[in-house]
């Protein structure tokens, strides 16, 4: 009987990227790795990782994203009461995500690395006046007790994440699925070539879902740009507007090509 197949996540056992493995991947085994599925954004709490900062050096592609509903427990170690908790341990952005019950407790914030890693130290070390903020399934792998469940803000909270491999040339998406393409372009040193590198998208009638610039190694001259537009390249009208594109551009490199997540067309 062959060993299951494994699939990397971001950060520690019980984090939410592992919790997107299990849902999004369930016939894989989690293995926590520093890159393989990641956030990369969030609805209350915006951009989580510098995704364009770290693909065009990792040798890594996008094969796939998955938008995660996202809920944070407030986990104890048992016998913990409620108005004892005086020190919330947890990462920075997912404190953000759930301001008003820190608030609310009166609480001070201990960072952590992620979510799962405050779960599992105060596991390690137990505290009658602390409390983690972490997912669920952190409080059932370290023994902890949730006192209050789903505190997040807001009842949108969702989380993207990208799914990548190592794969150099990965298969492409299935023939007649909705795709998305992610790609990183530098724009030539021209007076308007921003706008004259854009404008094969608009008259080409390609829809642009995410464009962020960045500066490329400290340089502000130097702008670097991650965008994602509805499509393939292989389509003609995506074809054209990249033909294009790298008229106006002395860098442009293709990310990866994916089918887009049901959820972003309210599925």
């Amino acid at each position: 009987m062959s060993a299951a197949p494994r699939i990397a996540f971001q950060g520690e056992p019980g984090a939410n990227s592992d919790e997107a493995c299990r849902a999004r991947f369930p016939a894989y085994e989690p293995v926590p790795r520093a890159l393989g599925m990641i956030p990369v954004e969030n609805s209350i709490a915006g951009r989580v990782a510098d995704v364009h900062h770290l693909l065009p050096s990792s040798g890594l592609r996008i094969i796939g994203e998955y938008f995660k509903p996202i809920h944070f427990q407030l986990m104890v170690n048992p016998g913990t009461r409620l108005e004892d908790v005086r020190t919330v341990i947890s990462m920075p952005f997912a404190a953000s995500q759930c301001r008003r019950t820190v608030r609310r407790l009166g609480a001070q914030v201990e960072l952590a690395s992620d979510t799962a890693a405050s779960a599992r130290a105060l596991a390690e070390r137990p505290d009658p006046n602390c409390a983690a903020i972490a997912p669920a399934l952190a409080a059932e792998l370290y023994g902890l007790e949730i006192l209050l469940r789903d505190i997040e803000d807001e009842d949108h909270n969702t989380t993207r994440f990208l799914v990548l491999t190592a794969d150099s040339n990965p298969p492409p998406p299935p023939e007649g699925a909705d795709c998305v393409t992610s790609f990183t372009f530098r724009v030539r040193n021209i007076p308007a070539a921003l706008y004259k590198a854009l404008g094969g998208f608009a008259t080409n009638g390609v829809n642009m879902s995410k464009l962020e610039s960045y500066m490329e190694n400290g340089a502000f001259t130097a702008t670097l740009f991650y965008a994602e537009v509805d499509g393939r390249p292989e389509d003609a009208a995506l074809g054209r507007a990249l033909e294009e594109l790298g008229y106006f551009s002395d860098h442009l490199e293709v990310l990866g090509v994916y089918p887009a997540d049901p959820f972003r067309r309210g599925g």
